[in-house]
């Protein structure tokens, strides 16, 4: 059976051809929007992929834009009619901010993901056990608590489980690795997980020891999406979250060569998992 194509991928579709049909009209969005006769906002939102786009609408940007191959406009209209409807996390909408949710959105379009984390395993990575032990301090509701821990279990499953996952690169400090989030138990149980996902070929998991001393990035995480047919983004994970990317290639070229530095600080994948494997000796549980 063929897979359903997430709205926002569709929307994503739409966002980049019907940017670049406008720019090869030599049209900018002020000029495009009056001589279909919509506001400037709503042509926007279409090229931010926040919004879907209606098959009738499409089809005047199209034609406006001079766009008339058959193949790409059936392939258009195509993803119009598929851009309409809710994202898979659409059910945890009340726990996440609209920043993060466009994050999510770009996230399952990547065909890339490098991060680092300098305190805790990340989201992507964590165990149930381990989720919930971190949460717990958090005093959050019981409905919120479980929302905020089943949409990091479906987005791991998204990313790990199907078909198409981008290659991922998981650079983890090593008090991440160390820190007894839960206690003994749960942390062999995060550390055993942490193994079996680094053994995939698609997942590398890094360990930054101690003795690699300071370095660029110990303020925070940090998050790398690189995309096949766009242009890379940087996503910083603090309270707010923060996205930026052709807009701000300064600071975006800043952080991917932080990457670069504390990937050649890291051990390698053999030596990040005798390290991790060494943690859990240390943790003497069964």
């Amino acid at each position: 059976m063929t897979q359903k194509i997430d709205p926002s991928l569709n929307r994503r579709k739409l966002r980049l051809a019907l940017r670049r049909a406008r720019e090869d009209a030599s049209l900018s969005q002020r000029e495009a929007a009056e001589q279909i006769e919509w506001s400037q906002s709503k042509l926007i939102r279409v090229e931010t992929g926040t919004v879907g786009v209606s098959v009738v609408d499409l089809r005047a940007l199209l034609a406006l834009y001079g766009v008339s191959d058959p193949e790409e406009v059936q392939a258009l209209e195509q993803a119009a009619r598929g851009s309409k409807g809710s994202s898979w996390w659409s059910g945890y909408h009340g726990i996440l901010s609209p920043q993060f949710a466009q994050y999510l959105g770009y996230e399952g379009a990547a065909s890339s993901l490098h991060t680092y984390h300098p305190i805790v395993v990340p989201g992507h990575l964590q165990t149930r056990a381990y989720a919930e032990a971190l949460l717990g301090p958090r005093d959050l509701n019981r409905d919120t608590f479980q929302k905020v821990v089943n949409l990091r279990m479906e987005r791991q499953q998204r990313m790990f489980g199907e078909a198409g996952q981008p290659a991922c690169t998981f650079v983890l400090d090593e008090s991440a690795v160390r820190r007894q989030i839960g206690g003994k138990q749960v942390l062999k149980e995060q550390l055993d997980h942490l193994l079996e996902l680094g053994s995939r070929p698609q997942v590398s998991v890094r360990v930054l020891p101690f003795e690699a001393g300071a370095h660029y990035s110990t303020l925070g995480s940090f998050v790398l999406l690189s995309f096949p047919d766009d242009a890379d983004l940087l996503y910083l994970e603090h309270a707010a979250g923060s996205m930026t990317g052709g807009e701000d290639m300064e600071l975006l070229a800043r952080y991917q060569e932080c990457f670069e530095v504390i990937t050649d600080l890291a051990l390698d994948e053999p030596q990040s998992a005798d390290l991790i494997s060494r943690v859990q000796q240390d943790l003497g549980v069964r």
